[in-house]
């Protein structure tokens, strides 16, 4: 019995390490998404990757926008054009199982664009709804 126990924690341990692992991999290709969509000047694709509720936080250095609508203008509304948007690339710092329905994810952003590059740090909570995980809280300076 006393071997059974230490064998049974192990394979406990990869089972709950492997659904780590799948909800990791799940928000990064979510993050490669929104790359993508940037990149390709499509911001109405990149906020399919946001919760799409009146509870939707992105707080910035202009402060905090609230509600899906609200951030979705803000967006089209600082970057009119592919010029202004440039390309974007993430660099992800961590991620962090918060508990099974959230993450907590940090990292660095940039946009190359010819008429300067600028960039960040970000920090996302994200939030599985309805067996899909959505940012809830984006945090970028």
């Amino acid at each position: 019995m006393k071997r059974i126990i230490p064998f049974l924690l192990l394979i406990l341990s990869i089972f709950k390490t492997s659904a780590q692992s799948k909800d990791e991999l799940e928000i990064r290709k979510i993050l490669d998404k929104q790359t993508t969509t940037w990149n390709l000047g499509n911001i109405d694709e990149f906020m399919t990757t946001y919760w799409e509720n009146d509870s939707l936080e992105f707080i910035s250095t202009d402060g905090i926008t609230r509600g899906y609508a609200n951030t979705l203008n803000r967006y089209k509304t600082k970057y009119t054009d592919t010029v202004k948007m440039g390309k974007l690339f993430f660099t992800i710092v961590s991620t962090k199982k918060l508990s099974p329905e959230y993450y907590f994810v940090v990292g660095k952003w940039h946009l190359t664009r010819t008429i300067g590059d600028v960039g960040g740090m970000f920090s996302l909570l994200f939030k599985k709804i309805k067996s899909k995980w959505v940012i809830i809280t984006d945090h970028s300076s």
